[in-house]
């Protein structure tokens, strides 16, 4: 065998390794959500529904699923406005204030969430604004601005800027220009960075377990609560809809940055 296809049998056999090793723990939680009886076995010994109609039936669960969707929205919302602003004004800007804006941006990823949710804490409590939903928006808008802003900076890195000057030149304005000559070749990557800031904000954990009050927990707040208590299968259950929710994003990001080579495909 050539030594071209050795690298490439071994770079493949490694990254199946790492793919099987990633993807078994879900593997795993996604089994034990269908055990009948209420303990985590695996493999199941007889496989049921019982605990997704639980989940259907109890408002515990349904409410804290609300939460979380509302979270992510108004996340979503916030975290893709800041980013997709701040990368736009970063190319526009060509002075020291652009160099140094990538560098704030990135400061709330290395902060430990614990801290932040400690002292966001101390804020919001003293603003009044403490377990609520905003609270919680705010800082998962930490951690999701940065996403959106580094996504909208590689998709601005390929964006014809000549476009932007010509529809200055026809006499638009700032909004008018952005409106019609940059929306509409990077609205897949405002896409893509939305979902990513939807996904953050689902599965954020331990800022929200400062910050939520029992009418404000989300999803993996109520969750660990019930870890706590004992070790209940509908963690599991409730695991495995966070887990198809971010499937469904990372296909539907995929299907969007990628919907002209789909269209030339079908064609």
């Amino acid at each position: 065998m050539h030594r071209e296809t050795v690298e490439n049998v071994a770079f493949r056999a490694g990254y199946l390794a790492i793919l099987t090793f990633m993807l078994l723990p879900l593997a795993v939680v996604v089994a034990t959500s269908f055990e009948a009886s209420g303990q985590l076995l695996f493999p199941p010994e007889n496989y049921s529904l019982v605990h997704y109609r639980t989940f259907f039936e109890e408002t515990t669960w349904l409410s804290a699923f609300d939460n979380s969707l509302l979270v992510g929205t108004g996340t979503t919302v916030v975290a893709t406005t800041l980013g997709v602003t701040a990368a736009f004004g970063h190319e526009l800007d060509d002075g020291r204030t652009g160099q140094l804006l990538a560098p704030l941006v990135l400061v709330p990823l290395l902060i430990p969430p614990i801290i932040l949710g400690i002292s966001m804490r101390v804020y919001f409590v003293r603003a009044g604004l403490n377990a609520s939903f905003l609270s919680i928006i705010l800082a998962h808008t930490l951690w999701a601005t940065p996403l959106v802003y580094f996504v909208m900076r590689s998709v601005f890195s390929r964006f014809d800027w000549q476009l932007l000057d010509a529809a200055k030149d026809l006499g638009a304005g700032p909004i008018q220009s952005f409106a019609y000559a940059v929306l509409p070749n990077v609205k897949h990557g405002i896409f893509v960075g939305a979902l990513l800031a939807f996904i953050v904000s689902l599965q954020e954990f331990v800022m929200a377990l400062f910050l939520s009050s029992h009418s404000t927990e989300t999803i993996p707040v109520v969750a660990w609560t019930a870890l706590r208590q004992s070790l209940d299968p509908m963690v599991s259950v409730v695991s495995t809809f966070l887990i198809l929710i971010s499937i469904v994003a990372i296909v539907a990001a995929t299907v969007a940055t990628n919907l002209e080579w789909l269209s030339k495909q079908l064609s």
